[in-house]
């Protein structure tokens, strides 16, 4: 589990973050929504130790991060598996050799397990035999799931991914979702989702945080948001017509 406690930040005299608690359950999928500039990056960005808090705690398994010695904040990092909004593969390396790039950073395996790893994982996103492809030789939706393979190729603990579905179109964008969702449960994982996404909000969102103004606003679950009276979090929810008459359906 992930808990943050009452964590703040300030850029200049610009505060980001104001004192935001939520806690980040394994084996389900947290999501954090929230307009453009609500912070929601920042409080990612925290999390993974590239900002300083001003105020508050985060903790990895009850360890308050950010007062880590180094070396222990190394082995945390170590736990992290990170799926970035634009994939970030490597264009001049193989999807083998991207998917292998953590575990040569990080572990001791001989080459031949590593490339039992690296199999299993691209075989879990569906994209077995792929290895000597690179990643101009994908489609988007292939590239984030190589992405994922990545991201979990070392067994994190923790999971972070940042708009997964950016650039997919919707039946895409399922697919990603539903991997995400799988492997967190399959493998009890803390994943944190950072998503603009309402189809993946409703899909898959079983711990959700609303921030607002650098705020948590509100937090519950997918169905809870169905049938919420919070007006700023039905205003960004339920912007479009579409997702209008979905809130109506339900209330009905």
């Amino acid at each position: 589990m992930i808990e943050i406690k009452n964590i703040s930040k300030s850029f200049g005299d610009r505060k980001i973050i104001d004192d935001v608690s939520f806690n980040f359950y394994p084996g389900k999928t947290n999501l954090m929504i929230g307009e453009s500039g609500c912070g929601k990056t920042t409080i990612l960005k925290l999390m993974v130790g590239l900002h300083a808090l001003d105020e508050g705690h985060i903790l990895y398994s009850g360890a308050d991060f950010p007062i880590l010695a180094p070396k222990a904040k190394q082995e945390v990092r170590k736990k992290i598996g990170m799926l970035f909004q634009a994939g970030a593969l490597f264009d001049s390396q193989t999807l083998e050799e991207n998917v292998g790039f953590p575990l040569d950073m990080f572990t001791h395996l001989t080459k031949a397990e590593k490339l039992d790893r690296v199999n299993f994982c691209l075989s879990r996103v569906k994209l077995e035999g792929k290895n000597k492809l690179y990643p101009s030789e994908l489609s988007g939706g292939m590239k984030k799931r190589a992405s994922l393979a990545r991201a979990i190729a070392n067994n994190p603990r923790y999971l972070f991914c940042d708009e997964p579905n950016s650039g997919l179109d919707p039946k895409t964008s399922i697919v990603i979702d539903e991997l995400i969702q799988d492997i967190t449960k399959e493998y009890n994982i803390t994943t944190v989702v950072i998503t603009h996404d309402m189809n993946s909000v409703l899909q898959i969102g079983e711990n959700i945080m609303f921030i607002y103004e650098g705020k948590n606003w509100w937090t519950g679950t997918k169905d809870e948001i169905l049938k919420t009276d919070n007006k700023e979090l039905y205003n960004f929810v339920f912007a479009s017509e579409f997702m209008q008459h979905v809130f109506k359906a339900a209330k009905s």
